[in-house]
């Protein structure tokens, strides 16, 4: 398989998880404002703040601009890029491993930001002290942001060696 058809092959994967992305933030973004669900988002704090901040705006938006429209940005861009410099990608394994990186990162903080803030959320209400897994959000949310800071390296580094050094 010559690289256009596997670069291809790669761009397709970032249209589908970009649209996935899109689906899955459109449907958050229509469950939320049904009446039962934004009535219990809006005890916790949303948006303004505590465990519902987590849910709205936080997971939903991320989902569909990290997940939709970075995805989207970058599948462009690797498109667009050996089209304007006449060079081909530098690296096909930067363009997987930022796929992966950055899919991983997204759709982990996505999960994270609707666990945590449900049970926060939960905990809440029932008027018990969520403070002890607070520490446990923080590291959790540290490992997938430093994730999701891998792929989005990566993509640079391999737009960056594209424009400046020839193809491997």
């Amino acid at each position: 398989m010559d690289s256009n058809n596997t670069l291809h092959s790669y761009l397709l994967k970032y249209l589908v998880l970009s649209a996935l992305s899109f689906l899955i933030g459109t449907l958050h973004g229509m469950l939320q404002v049904m009446p039962p669900i934004r009535a219990w988002l809006d005890s916790i704090g949303s948006p303004y703040g505590g465990p519902g901040h987590m849910i709205d705006p936080l997971a939903h938006a991320h989902m569909n601009l990290v997940g939709g429209v970075v995805l989207l940005a970058m599948c462009v861009t690797f498109y667009l890029l050996p089209v304007f410099t006449g060079r081909a990608i530098y690296s096909m394994k930067l363009v997987k491993h930022t796929l992966l990186w950055v899919t991983v990162g997204v759709y982990s903080f996505y999960i994270i930001q609707i666990i945590f803030g449900i049970w926060e959320g939960q905990l809440l209400l029932e008027s018990r002290d969520y403070s002890d897994i607070q520490h446990v959000y923080g590291m959790v949310m540290a490992v997938s942001g430093t994730t999701m800071a891998v792929g989005f390296c990566t993509f640079f580094a391999n737009v960056l060696l594209s424009v400046v050094v020839k193809s491997k």
